[in-house]
């Protein structure tokens, strides 16, 4: 029996994406180790044998689909750190951005989230780490403006908050799916109202003044005794 590739062929862009959504799914469901190309074609209702016609691997798939999910992640954050805002206004468009990414591609952060650690290690997926360090060095950079602009609060501990803001943007997609009662940018205003109460500088409370009462005068006292 003939163990050679078959060759591939190129699928038109829509079916392209349908596979990768597939793929996508049953990767971030199931793990990268237990995830076999024959899973992923039963989920696309083809032969595994058909399916090597269009990617030579579970990896080479895997890395389209992180590749794009960065990819779209860079575009949007790019063109926030361009615009040159403020630092409040720029982690709001962070965390804005982020959601719409994870509505885009639920499935990729999932993967993302749970894989990176482990395929960092392979050489083919080397741009995870410097897509992280990128990631980091925006997040951290627009938080030390907003402590040095007296935006964010002084004794915010820099680090600990980017970590915090991180982890706790990403695992939406554990939980979130595309279409619910909320949008991507309603969930971003809902996060940041939470998020930036906390981290913002605080404006002094204005204590009412209380009025004092002057003493009554003792012959005004008298003269009103005497017209009982």
């Amino acid at each position: 029996m003939s163990t050679k590739k078959k060759p591939q062929v190129t699928a038109s862009p829509e079916r392209r994406r349908e596979l990768l959504g597939t793929a996508a799914e049953v990767f971030a469901e199931q793990g990268y180790n237990a995830t076999t190309v024959r899973k992923i074609a039963d989920h696309a209702g083809m032969l595994a044998g058909s399916l090597y016609y269009h990617f030579d691997s579970k990896e080479s798939m895997l890395e389209e689909i992180l590749r794009t999910f960065l990819d779209e992640l860079w575009d949007g954050y790019d063109t926030v750190l361009d615009a040159e805002l403020g630092p409040r206004e720029t982690l709001e468009a962070l965390v804005t951005e982020s959601f719409r990414e994870i509505d885009r591609h639920r499935a990729a952060v999932a993967i993302y989230q749970k894989e990176s650690r482990q395929l960092v290690a392979q050489e083919r997926f080397g741009f995870l780490a410097e897509s992280q360090r990128k990631f980091e060095k925006a997040w951290l950079s627009t938080l030390e403006r907003g402590v040095a602009g007296e935006v964010f609060r002084e004794d915010l501990d820099i680090r600990l908050t980017y970590r915090f803001v991180r982890d706790t943007v990403w695992v939406a997609a554990s939980w979130y799916r595309p279409g619910g009662q909320h949008s991507p940018d309603e969930i971003a205003r809902q996060y940041l109202s939470m998020v930036l109460d906390g981290i913002a500088v605080r404006e002094p409370v204005e204590q009412p003044v209380t009025p004092v009462r002057e003493p009554v005068q003792e012959p005004v006292r008298k003269q009103r005794e005497q017209g009982k």
